[in-house]
């Protein structure tokens, strides 16, 4: 796809579907308790993927690229008692590592082998009932392991109590899922190093246990990011539907990283449910960018992207989840990045601009098939045409994405 040097209508409004990370948690939540209503589901492929795998007979369920429904899924199925599942993917997603969970699982009481290479998908799960009550696992690793975890907590007669072992990695994500788990009436705390998931609230079938708990999906942060990105590299207002001014989701905090580097106000308007994007005209870029990530992750491309747009030098750490997701983010993010005129540096867990310069005319921007390596560098049309290749990855969060985009941005004559 060729992304013709563009520039940003004024003022125009985009909804967006969704929180793929809230829809996905609620849809195990409402496998487990049938008495959760989902409102304003997501329409990305992920959870389209976990839907579908959820609601299906067979005995092998592949779940293509959505590592998030290869976490929540095997926790799930370790617990469907008499039910024998091999749960697969992608070649990518086997190469995603999955040992942390699956030694948490099996150190509860789980019945997990795996089918290929240790440590990774395709896993064959024999559901049973577990009644250990009390795990530790890495904190510092993927939050949706932990996730994972807290998820099938209430449905385990005793409970579930997670020990974390180091420092915690991408806490929000954490945060929002006891958050969730709160709202439809599932006790928990965490103090200390130990998150507490109190048993089956449910199963009391009283007439207020019984009544479907109404649960609407407010609109994805991560998704606004790259509306973000084209506020601060245009200085032109972009509104957004269906955010609230509280959210659940960590990486909501772009409204401060934003306002704070790229001088883009958040202005909520609570009773429409709409953002506006007000970028300060007379704002002073700092001299460089030093942020620690950790806690927002997958917003690190976009950032990086847009620093790169406005040649404002950025050291980023606290990244080092992003080697197991989709693609390894930071090797591919340095290689993309140099397309565009960058030259940075990598580490396990940061990177670093190093050198900014005038990139080529043809530029073309390989996607990986990671779905914010595309959205997150189509931004850059405000400054070059490029290339997109494979734009279809898309689909794994955003699937309008582009038709949402075509809507603000308009060819430069």
């Amino acid at each position: 796809m060729v992304l013709e040097h563009s520039h940003l209508k004024e003022n125009k409004t985009i909804e967006i579907s969704g929180s793929k990370s809230i829809s996905n948690r609620l849809l195990i939540l409402h496998q487990l308790f049938d008495n959760i209503l989902i409102q304003n589901l997501s329409n990305s492929q992920d959870t389209q993927l976990l839907q579908a795998a959820l609601q299906s007979d067979s005995d092998i369920i592949d779940i293509h690229h959505a590592g998030t429904a290869m976490r929540f899924l095997t926790s799930y199925y370790a617990i469907q008692e008499g039910k024998t599942v091999v749960l697969t993917g992608s070649e990518r997603m086997k190469q995603r590592p999955i040992k942390f969970l699956v030694d948490a699982l099996r150190d509860l009481g789980a019945e997990i082998s795996y089918l290929e290479n240790e440590g990774f998908p395709p896993l064959k799960i024999s559901g049973k009932k577990i009644l250990k009550s009390t795990v530790r696992i890495p904190a510092n690793i993927s939050s949706q392991f932990i996730t994972s975890l807290m998820l099938i907590g209430a449905k385990l007669e005793n409970g579930l109590q997670i020990k974390l072992e180091g420092t915690v990695t991408s806490k929000p994500y954490l945060e929002m899922t006891l958050k969730i788990l709160r709202t439809v009436g599932i006790n928990n705390h965490w103090v200390g190093n130990v998150i507490k998931i109190q048993p089956n609230i449910h199963n009391i079938h009283t007439e207020k246990h019984s009544q479907s708990i109404p649960f609407v999906v407010e609109s994805d942060w991560s998704s606004a990011s790259y509306y973000y990105s084209l506020a601060a590299i245009s200085r032109k207002t972009i509104n957004l539907k269906w955010f609230k001014p509280y959210s659940f989701q960590g990486d909501s905090v772009i409204k401060e990283i934003y306002w704070k580097f790229f001088g883009v106000n958040t202005i909520s308007e609570g009773a429409e449910s709409r953002i506006s994007l007000l970028p300060e005209h007379y704002f002073q870029f700092p001299e460089k960018i030093v942020l620690n990530m950790n806690d927002c992750p997958d917003i690190a491309q976009t950032l990086c992207v847009t620093a790169t747009s406005l040649k404002i030098p950025f050291e980023i750490t606290g990244l080092e989840t992003l080697k197991i997701k989709e693609t390894d983010r930071l090797q591919a993010l340095k290689s993309e990045l140099f397309k565009i005129g960058c030259i940075a540096e990598i580490t396990d867990d940061s990177i670093v601009s190093q050198k900014f310069f005038e990139p080529d005319e043809n530029i073309s921007i390989a996607t990986y098939n990671d779905h914010r390596m595309a959205m997150s560098f189509a931004p850059f049309c405000l400054i070059k045409s490029l290339t997109i290749e494979n734009p279809e990855v898309v689909e794994k969060s955003y699937p309008s994405f582009w038709q949402d985009f075509a809507q603000i941005t308009e060819k430069t004559n």
